[in-house]
């Protein structure tokens, strides 16, 4: 019975954000964000697959898609890669050695950046 206690507390610690650094947090956001436009490259090429079936079936695609749900899927495409995007160029830079003692304050202005070009998206998508 201890040991199992001592798995079931190791694994309560493993997931306990307080002690992880903002680096871990820069790595799980790349991580998930990296599933999620895998996640998405698959459904759209299984959409494009709708063009095969003739000009009936891609209209009824493109209506679904014109659906408030699905834009909202779509912004959510658009912040991951920009996320996924600028988070990869401060590890690359971090890779080569450039800003690693920036590398919190670099994580951060770029998530920053990435804020306000999601703003941006969100606003020209949902205004127009």
């Amino acid at each position: 019975m201890n040991e199992k206690q001592s798995l079931v507390s190791r694994i309560i610690v493993w997931f306990d954000p307080r002690w992880r650094s903002i680096s871990f947090w820069g790595f799980i956001i790349n991580r998930i964000t990296g599933l999620g436009l895998t996640l998405y490259l698959f459904m759209h090429l299984t959409m494009l697959g709708n063009l095969a079936r003739g000009k009936e079936a891609y209209d009824g695609f493109i209506h679904f898609a014109h659906n408030p749900v699905f834009l909202v899927g779509e912004l959510l495409v658009v912040a991951a890669g920009i996320i996924h995007g600028l988070n990869g160029l401060r590890i690359g830079l971090n890779s080569f050695g450039i800003g690693l003692k920036y590398q919190k304050a670099l994580y951060v202005g770029l998530m920053v950046v990435a804020g306000i070009v999601c703003l941006f998206f969100a606003y020209r998508m949902f205004a127009a």
